[in-house]
């Protein structure tokens, strides 16, 4: 920790804003905010040849630095935190992994006491109520259907810190539980599906709004049969998730994405399990065992994919750089629009006077060489 820039000024950097790229641009951090103006005492900092972009939010994540969100102790917790701190994400939704429901509420409530100490943006419920056809990386025997009694208990334990619920909506009472959710402001996902293209508008009319890792577990798209990607991707009211690790999912289906959904609903994230920031090795995704090799999660048994090892300064610089989306594209999709989806947008997202001073510093080849979260340097730069 480098300790908090009261009064200092990031110039000579690309900064990218809403309105788009500044060439030789200038970042003004007054304490914990970003600030319009300065006084003339501050200090100035050269980040020459270097961008400036807002810092990361994840709403998909489950752990890293080798600790677990879904199972972990607050300190298991705040290690992972601090892990994909380190590689640019100043703002991260806890996701948990099915489990036991009194676990789960369990859980929820541990979360929810780092989400009021201001160490996490919320709470994501991966499961239980997901489709056994499409479980992934999810222990069958303990998915259910999603009885709103038990969403409601989930919500419950959370107090108030439920972000995002991952729902099968076709399973019986999907719709139903989809109409609770948005309801209490909460948003409801439609993922591990194996729902049709009309039963997934008919979740979208419901109210759901997110694709949990669109095209991963759920039905491919069909030419007679259509399916819930084609349903998701056309809908302007759904953002969708993408993981973009060169593993999950093919380049043209990244484009593809981009093409119609458009970059203002797209949401990179993640859906990184303990093994980010950690190595290769052998690890647990809830109740499952799982090996990391080359990188790459997989079941030890069956070989599913579980989760990714993504950080997301890894997924900025991929898309840039291997995709080729446009650098305000994929600031929008990785700060700008997760942070609007969470309700923060008035505070993160966005390099805007007034917002926290949450960055990343990144060089001319998109290598992360910075990271401030309200106005303290968790990486600090060279040039500091």
């Amino acid at each position: 920790m480098a300790g908090r820039a009261d009064s200092t000024v990031l110039a000579g950097a690309r900064v990218v804003l809403p309105t788009g790229t500044v060439e030789n641009g200038r970042v003004i951090v007054e304490g914990t905010r970003i600030a319009g103006s300065t006084t003339e005492d501050a200090r100035t900092v050269d980040l020459s040849g270097h961008w400036v972009v807002p810092g990361f939010v994840d709403i998909h994540n489950h752990g890293g630095g080798g600790a677990s969100f879904a199972t972990g102790t607050a300190e298991d917790v705040l290690t992972g935190v601090r892990a994909h701190r380190e590689h640019g994400t100043t703002t991260v939704v806890a996701s948990t992994v099915t489990g036991e429901m009194d676990f789960l509420a369990r859980q929820a409530g541990l979360l929810s006491e780092l989400v009021e100490q201001g160490e996490l943006a919320g709470i994501h419920f991966e499961g239980p109520f997901i489709s056994p056809c499409r479980k992934g990386a999810h222990s069958e025997e303990l998915l259910r259907d999603p009885d709103p009694a038990e969403v409601r208990k989930l919500l419950d334990a959370a107090r108030g810190s439920a972000r995002m619920v991952t729902l099968a909506t076709e399973l019986p009472c999907g719709i139903e539980s989809v109409r609770l959710l948005a309801e209490h402001g909460v948003i409801a996902a439609v993922g591990h599906t194996d729902a049709t293209y009309e039963q997934t508008v008919e979740a979208i009319d419901a109210g759901a709004t997110v694709a949990t890792h669109l095209y991963n577990a759920m039905p491919a798209i069909g030419h007679r049969a259509p399916g819930p990607i084609a349903a998701l991707l056309e809908d302007e009211r759904v953002t969708v998730e993408l993981i973009n690790d060169g593993t999950h999912l093919h380049p043209a289906a990244l484009e593809l994405a981009y093409h119609h959904a458009g970059a203002g609903r797209v949401a990179l994230i993640t859906d990184a399990m303990d093994a980010a920031g950690a190595g290769d090795g052998f690890y647990e995704l809830g109740p499952l065992a799982v090996e990391v090799r080359g990188g790459v999660a997989r079941l030890v048994e069956g070989g599913s994919i579980a989760g990714s090892t993504l950080t997301l300064d890894t997924a900025f610089r991929r898309a840039v750089t291997i995709d080729r989306i446009p650098v305000e594209d994929v600031v929008r999709s990785i700060s700008a629009n997760p942070a609007r989806l969470l309700g923060l947008d008035d505070r993160v997202g966005s390099l805007d006077p007034g917002k926290d001073a949450d960055l990343v510093v990144l060089d001319a080849d998109f290598v992360l060489k910075g990271v401030m979260r309200q106005g303290e340097w968790i990486v600090k730069p060279a040039a500091v």
